[in-house]
């Protein structure tokens, strides 16, 4: 099969993106909406330029400077109606989507009322074909006191809609032990548990993760490549990868885990850790920063190497890795 044969063939799977942030997917036309809003002048190549961050830390400035436009319930539901749009055009029928409540509460807002926005401005795109699901995010580096208020804030907006508990930020902040209370709490209530771990972090976060606070999924997790005892504990319990190789290269963290100057998308390690037989589901993590799309995502693990065999199954692991059950589809 030819690659624009196999293109045609990836952009006809119905998908499911387990991994992707809501204020990762503001387009630069949008931040520039956002931007007026609230009284500041900006041109799109302004914004552009902001986006071109080199590093991780370069990223987490852009994306701090980005949600400080996201101030009122109807900002947050613009955000979510363009993301729901761009989701149908790459053919995705299930997202479990982020939602950084961890920013909303250190800026002294009301997820609840935020959430609530979102909900009524996705009620549309659920009728065309289109299910998203929540994900509360706190950050890593705020503590564990805040994540704690993080969980509790997903006890009070009380909705089916929302899925799981997540910490992201920097994994190099704050020991993992720390949050065990936090991750108590979010299985009490019955939420699903996320970690963002090896990303740019060594493979002893991603078993922190695992063994400490009992996630069920790792964010990232690229660093299990150098731990083959942790990639054959990530098989054995059917631990799934969220990987986002796009995001891996443009913050650096593939270079770093491999510890090169200069990496191309064919170094990622998404094949090994698939064919060891790690679950891995394929996404975006924020598309927008990232320029890319899940389509754009399918054609770098092609360009990895992988056959079209094995890019339907990691289509299909979407669905089987999904935290609602009645999520599963089929690929062809």
């Amino acid at each position: 099969m030819t690659p624009p044969e196999l293109s045609a063939r990836i952009a006809a799977f119905p998908k499911a993106e387990l991994h992707l942030h809501l204020e990762g997917a503001i387009q630069p036309r949008t931040a520039i909406t956002l931007m007026a809003r609230h009284g500041v002048k900006v041109n799109e190549q302004e914004v552009r330029q902001r986006y071109a961050f080199r590093n991780f830390p370069e990223f987490l400035e852009t994306f701090k400077w980005l949600t400080s436009f996201l101030r009122e319930p109807q900002d947050y539901a613009l955000v979510a109606q363009e993301l729901a749009e761009h989701l149908l055009t790459q053919n995705v029928v299930y997202a479990e989507v982020t939602l950084s409540v961890g920013v909303m509460l250190l800026r002294k807002q009301q997820p609840q009322a935020n959430f609530e926005a979102l909900l009524r401005a996705i009620e549309p795109f659920e009728r065309r074909g289109l299910r998203l699901r929540w994900v509360f995010d706190a950050v890593r580096q705020f503590g564990a006191e805040a994540a704690m208020a993080v969980v509790e804030s997903a006890r009070s907006c009380n909705s089916k809609a929302i899925v799981a508990f997540g910490i992201g930020g920097d994994e190099l902040q704050v020991p993992t032990v720390e949050f065990r209370p936090v991750y108590d709490r979010a299985a009490e209530l019955g939420l699903h548990r996320l970690i963002h771990a090896g990303e740019v972090g060594g493979p002893d976060k991603i078993r922190e993760a695992v063994e400490l606070l009992g996630v069920e999924r790792i964010g990232h997790g690229i660093a299990a490549i150098k731990d083959p005892s942790l990639m054959d504990l990530l098989t054995a319990r059917r631990i799934p990868l969220e990987i986002c190789p796009q995001s891996n290269l443009k913050t650096g963290a593939l270079a770093r885990q491999l510890a090169r100057d200069a990496v191309r998308i064919e170094d990622h390690p998404l094949p090994a850790l698939f064919r060891h037989g790690i679950p891995v589901v394929l996404s975006t993590d924020d598309p927008a920063l990232f320029r890319t799309h899940l389509r754009n995502e399918y054609s770098h693990a092609a360009q990895m190497g992988l056959q079209e065999n094995e890019l339907e199954q990691i289509c299909s692991m979407g669905f089987q890795h999904a935290f609602q059950p009645n999520a599963k589809s089929r690929t062809t």
